[in-house]
């Protein structure tokens, strides 16, 4: 399959036009077709000569140039024009000479310089005509209108190219941009979950290291023991998360961070703090809000035991009206100087505010909590 495709890619490249290509051909066209008229012989003091057919390949031989030079290539096509009637030679016209210059301009950004070199192109036609004593209502009355109309043709033509163009770069330009934002809302989810998920797992490991070796010092088995058994539980548990989130950053898929009805998984058993959880009926919650209701409770958690000097906490979640109301307090009072502000808690606001909610904190000397408003709609 790799071969196929790679040989698709490859055929894909090869038959793609290069722009060059389609300059010469149109540049190629010009010069048969002005050429073509020219040898009709139409009016004129000279008939054509060598001269004559090298100016038609000059003139086509500008296209090459239309990309970079397109104001001027369109006005030495109608200087070049001008030139071609003094010399002389048989009538070809003023539009089709320098449609496809015309067309250029429009299409390539030039269309005043366009409008212009045709406004300028035709009125010195007129003027020289009339001056040879052509008649008035053939000049003015019916061929200005069809050449008129002709160049105007040909820059709405290149100016509704260009316009399409533009659409379509803005397109994809819009497209790039909503890519790189979900990029960028995935890797802060990922960043998150992270933060949450394995650094609650870090902090209860470390607590219960703690204590493990508190009760080997003091020679208590089978608290060691316990200790050591939460310790391997949580280790399990980190490892499990961090599983699923490679398994996200390798194939994107939605991630379930979790549901209320396993959120006492996330309170600790055997800590120095005494946790108590009060965890009401989560149906009719959304998913998404028993997600982010599920990561703000784990990262609260993970700060009651990181930074809190508290010997209690509680944890209660429960439907308030149109709302998941959630509150994690703890007696410890307020935590050290800018806990309050780390990432752990700007990482809560944020998912609170994810789903329409807010998340405030209250403090004083004897406590702190965490409150969260997370909307679910349809009030009791």
């Amino acid at each position: 399959m790799g071969n196929v495709h790679g040989s698709e890619r490859r055929r894909g490249s090869h038959t793609r036009w290069p722009a060059w290509a389609t300059d010469a051909l149109l540049g190629a066209a010009v010069t048969v077709i002005v050429a073509a008229v020219m040898s009709a012989g139409y009016g004129g003091r000279n008939d054509p000569d060598g001269l004559a057919y090298i100016w038609t390949i000059g003139l086509g031989a500008l296209m090459l140039a239309r990309r970079r030079y397109p104001g001027l290539v369109v006005t030495i096509s109608v200087l070049g024009l001008f030139a071609y009637y003094t010399a002389g030679y048989p009538a070809i016209g003023v539009a089709v000479p320098i449609a496809a210059a015309l067309y250029s301009a429009a299409e390539f950004g030039r269309m005043l310089w366009g409008v212009v070199a045709a406004i300028v192109a035709l009125l010195v036609s007129v003027m020289f005509r009339l001056a040879d004593g052509q008649a008035v209502s053939l000049v003015i009355g019916y061929e200005l209108a069809g050449h008129a109309f002709l160049m105007a043709g040909a820059l709405a033509l290149g100016d509704s190219i260009r316009s399409r163009r533009e659409v379509v770069t803005l397109v994809a330009e819009r497209a790039k941009r909503e890519s790189d934002e979900h990029a960028r809302a995935e890797r802060l989810a990922v960043a998150r979950d992270l933060h949450d998920s394995i650094g609650h797992g870090v902090s209860v490991i470390s607590l219960h290291a703690d204590v493990a070796g508190e009760a080997l010092a003091a020679q208590d088995s089978g608290q060691a023991a316990r200790a050591l058994r939460h310790v391997t539980s949580a280790a399990r548990s980190t490892m499990a998360d961090l599983r699923e989130t490679v398994a996200v950053l390798r194939a994107p898929r939605e991630r379930s961070a979790g549901e209320l009805a396993h959120l006492e998984r996330v309170i600790p058993a055997d800590s120095p703090i005494a946790f108590t959880a009060d965890i009401r009926d989560p149906s009719g919650v959304p998913t998404a809000v028993q997600a982010t209701a599920f990561r703000i409770v784990q990262e609260a958690v993970t700060n009651v035991l990181k930074h809190s000097t508290a010997t209690r906490a509680r944890v209660e979640v429960a439907r308030e009206g149109s709302n998941l109301r959630i509150d994690v307090s703890d007696n410890g009072g307020a935590p050290d100087v800018g806990v309050a502000e780390s990432h752990g808690i700007a990482g809560m606001r944020e998912r609170a505010a994810s789903v329409g909610g807010e998340l405030a904190i209250r403090s004083t000397p004897n406590s702190f909590a965490v409150t969260a408003l997370l909307p679910i709609g349809g009030g009791e």
